[in-house]
């Protein structure tokens, strides 16, 4: 990769990246909040150069169509290819997910191949060894300090040493099927889980079932057609006779253990679950002025009293064998 260091940056901002993000308000974007750098690009104003600086511009605002201006102000910020080591100014690491921005778009074919390497040995591979050594120097003894049984939460950007370690620790791994770990497909097998796991549907970091269910139709259609094995569209909200089935199919996997979340187990009732799905959420992680108020809007007391609900709950749990 040939390094143009004014290029790959300072925000990569053109009349095409403009009118992708901003559309009809592109003209707006470009008199309020951006100086010409050249006869190709521009830059930020010193005004709102840095993400802090927007933050601080729209504090207070609640109208939509403006919050919708500070996030793709945002995006324009954000869009670069590097970013200087705080520490040692000669050095540069790449972004993070830098491939779905608008600079990468930009580059030739041999330029993103030249990048994709970079980024690769980056964050997935230059470290393998002292991330695995150093590993190996804290984690036997937290296993070993407990009878507790360990689990990983071994999701996302994952360096090859994670399941080295785990398999030497026999530590579980935590299998989600709208999170799966194999970049081929779209949704996990259920049926492939490893013994040696624990299978959730969803995490507090995440959507509800219910949420996730709503979040994305044309997914939720897929997951219905080839994972469920239903035909037809499928059905909005989610109701609880399909949220049983997938209760059911996660119950049957063959991890060790199967730990769903209260909201999810109370979406097969449509008498006891909340009406509002997003009353459910616990946390978002992309927004740090989120915090975590989620409560159970029945008491344990008159859930366990339900004889309907808790003989659901049992039927599902004794059909899998778990009971």
């Amino acid at each position: 990769l040939h390094f143009q260091e004014d290029r790959f940056l300072r925000p990569f901002i053109t009349d095409w990246v403009l009118d992708r993000i901003f559309h009809e308000r592109a003209d707006e974007v470009k008199d309020k909040y951006l100086d010409r750098l050249d006869d190709e690009r521009y830059q930020m104003k010193a005004s709102v150069d840095t993400q802090r600086k927007v933050e601080a511009l729209f504090e207070g605002v609640t109208d939509e169509k403006e919050l919708w201006l500070r996030d793709g102000l945002y995006a324009l910020i954000s869009d670069v290819l590097f970013v200087r080591d705080h520490r040692n100014s000669g050095l540069y690491h790449p972004r993070i997910s830098a491939q779905l921005d608008f600079i990468y778009e930009s580059l030739y074919d041999n330029d993103k191949a030249a990048f994709n390497r970079l980024y690769n040995d980056y964050f997935y591979r230059r470290n393998n060894q002292f991330w695995y050594n150093e590993a190996m120097k804290k984690l036997p003894k937290l296993v070993q300090a407990t009878r507790m049984l360990v689990c990983a939460e071994d999701l996302g950007m994952v360096p090859d040493c994670v399941p080295w370690v785990m398999n030497e620790l026999k530590i579980l791994s935590l299998e989600l099927q709208s999170m799966p770990k194999d970049p081929s497909v779209k949704f996990g097998h259920l049926s492939r889980n490893p013994y040696r796991s624990v299978c959730t549907i969803s995490s507090h970091d995440m959507p509800t079932l219910r949420q996730w269910w709503d979040e994305n139709i044309q997914r939720t259609q897929e997951y219905y057609n080839t994972m469920l094995f239903h035909q037809g569209p499928a059905p909005h909200p989610l109701p609880g006779w399909l949220a049983s089935d997938i209760i059911s199919r996660h119950l049957m996997s063959p991890s060790m253990l199967c730990i769903l979340s209260i909201q999810d187990w109370l979406a097969i009732d449509e008498r006891l679950r909340l009406i509002d799905p997003n009353g459910e959420r616990i946390n978002i992680p992309a927004n740090p002025k989120h915090y975590w108020r989620y409560r159970m809007h029945i008491s344990i007391e008159e859930l366990a009293a339900d004889k309907e609900f808790m003989k659901e709950v049992t039927d599902l749990i004794s059909q899998a064998n778990r009971n």
